[in-house]
């Protein structure tokens, strides 16, 4: 199946591995997809713009940095709990603290080997599908991204449609860019 990826295509899988291994994730999963599509660029990356959907507002979803509106949705002022910390333990006492050095080398987290979810399976597959139905003999971004919004269980998917992204849509603002580059 690989063969049929354009390079672009290729590189966004490639890119999907570093994506879960900058977050730490074993696994990579359809999140990851997406996040490798917009620095990737391509046809894919200019739909999830004209659908305005960005990275920052995509990672901040997906790794919860969104916290401090939802801890103040229930009456929590993380500000005003990071200055009692601080007046009692000192100033940047919730800064994260370094890592321990190992015979004289900071010690880093090894790059975590990682493998394909079933989620990613599965919109790989289906991206697969999308192309032969749209008559291609190739994968391009725009078939990844395609197979993610069509994959239901999968994370990327969930939070694009979570962000008014719909399979449909989609599909239509693809063929308008398809039409644009021929």
């Amino acid at each position: 199946m690989f063969e049929r990826f354009t390079q672009r295509a290729r590189t966004a899988v490639q890119n999907a591995h570093e994506e879960a291994n900058a977050l730490g994730h074993r696994t990579v999963g359809t999140e990851h997809l997406v996040l490798a599509m917009f620095t990737t660029g391509g046809i894919a990356a200019d739909v999830l713009q004209a659908c305005a959907v960005e990275r920052e507002g995509f990672v901040a979803t997906l790794t919860g940095t969104d916290d401090a509106a939802a801890l103040r949705s229930i009456g929590i002022d993380l500000d005003a709990v990071r200055s009692s910390v601080e007046q009692t333990f000192g100033p940047g006492a919730l800064e994260q603290a370094e890592l321990p050095r190992r015979g004289g080398f900071l010690f880093r987290r090894s790059k975590l080997p990682n493998r394909f979810g079933n989620d990613a399976k599965k919109a790989l597959e289906l991206s697969l599908r999308v192309a032969l139905s749209m008559k291609h003999n190739y994968i391009g971004t725009e078939h990844l991204l395609l197979g993610i919004l069509r994959e239901e269980r999968g994370t990327g998917g969930r939070l694009l449609r979570e962000q008014g992204m719909s399979y449909d849509r989609t599909m239509e603002l693809v063929k308008a860019a398809l039409r644009n580059v021929a």
